[in-house]
């Protein structure tokens, strides 16, 4: 093979051809001092992917011992039980695991048994979460809204030390009737509710008493940088009540960003680089007023269109409430704004005032 030389190549080229060619290192090294031999080195090495090294017939059997080996271990099994222990009902679901930095939904089989439910991942035979039924207290099957046209039902499980843990199933409204009958059966009683803070410890803590959230989603926030260094992405759920919007910072679980409704002025979708890891992305900005200035909050995610719908209906509901549906355009900086609005209060992007207002405050002064 005749060496080629390619200045454009990146690291990704280099190991491209590193794996599907392959490398051969064959060298003898002799390290002297003053003309003493004191270390041998020799070197036999070949570096390639496996495909390629099965191509040439080599570490053949180690490949196919290995694949047999994996494919004996990972087989799946079920999850060990105590002697009279039965299985009542198995079927595919996931954990809610909130322990630590990290929060995320794990997935495997529920088992319920005659004494115990408990998530169990088959593949490395790991018991994701696991509870004696007597120490349950409530059971409830709530439903998750992103928005009307996304629903997920969840079941609630109330535990000693008014712990919630949540799991979701294929089936979840027969999960629930299946442990709701065998604990009946074992004569276990169950609180009929559970209060709304048990659901939502995160959002609970930062509602209001009387504010009710509308829709919840995880949406990324460019959020702005105290140093030198250019602004960041963070994830974390935005949060529509029926009083503001805030976005909540899933790693330090506190709020960022709080806007009440009222504020809101536009909300806009557009495909730009913001920087950051994103490059031509599709990005939501929500305008909104601050002490009479405009600021703009950023987000990307899967929910842009949803919530752009559901932000504009909120803005032109208050916007008729107040200055009716007529609209015209500023005289200075052609904003499209409604008519009373610029009449009474001027242009919120560059402060023009009507004749009008002028005529009005020099009567009251």
């Amino acid at each position: 093979m005749e060496p080629q030389r390619n200045t454009n190549a990146t690291l990704v080229d280099l190991l491209d051809r590193l794996l599907d060619k392959g490398l051969v290192i064959h060298a003898d090294l002799i390290v002297s001092v003053a003309g003493i031999p004191l270390i041998g080195v020799s070197l036999r090495a070949a570096l390639a992917g496996m495909e390629t090294m099965l191509k040439y017939g080599v570490m053949q059997a180690w490949d196919e011992r290995t694949r047999a080996w994996e494919t004996e271990h990972r087989r799946k099994k079920e999850m060990s039980r105590t002697q009279g222990e039965e299985i009542i009902l198995k079927i595919l679901g996931a954990y809610y695991s909130d322990e630590g930095i990290i929060t995320a939904w794990r997935y495997g089989y529920i088992y319920l048994t005659s004494t115990t439910l408990a998530l169990y991942h088959s593949d490395f035979c790991e018991v994701l979460f696991e509870t004696p039924l007597e120490k349950i207290k409530g059971l409830i099957v709530r439903v998750e809204k992103d928005f009307k046209t996304r629903e997920r039902e969840e079941l609630c499980l109330l535990l000693d030390g008014e712990k919630v843990s949540r799991l979701r199933a294929l089936n979840v409204r027969h999960l629930k009737e299946t442990i709701e009958k065998r604990m009946n059966d074992m004569g276990i009683p169950l609180q009929k509710e559970i209060p709304f803070l048990h659901f939502e410890e995160r959002t609970a803590s930062h509602v209001d008493e009387g504010e009710q959230v509308l829709i919840r989603s995880k949406l990324w926030y460019l959020t702005e940088s105290e140093s030198i260094a250019s602004n960041t992405w963070k994830p974390g759920f935005l949060h529509l009540t029926n009083k503001r919007l805030f976005w909540l910072y899933d790693f330090k679980r506190e709020v960022l960003l709080e806007i009440p409704t009222d504020k809101l002025i536009s909300s806009r979708i557009g495909i730009r680089d913001p920087g950051g890891f994103l490059n031509r992305k599709k990005v939501l900005d929500v305008l909104h007023d601050v002490n009479g200035a405009e600021r703009v909050a950023t987000f990307s995610g899967d929910t842009l269109e949803e919530w752009d719908k559901v932000l504009k209906e909120i803005i032109n509901k208050d916007k008729t409430n107040q200055y009716g549906d007529e609209t015209e355009t500023c005289p200075q900086c052609g904003r499209t704004a409604f008519i009373k609005q610029l009449l009474y209060e001027g242009c919120s992007r560059c402060s023009w005032k009507s004749a009008r207002t002028h005529n009005v405050l020099s009567i009251i002064k």
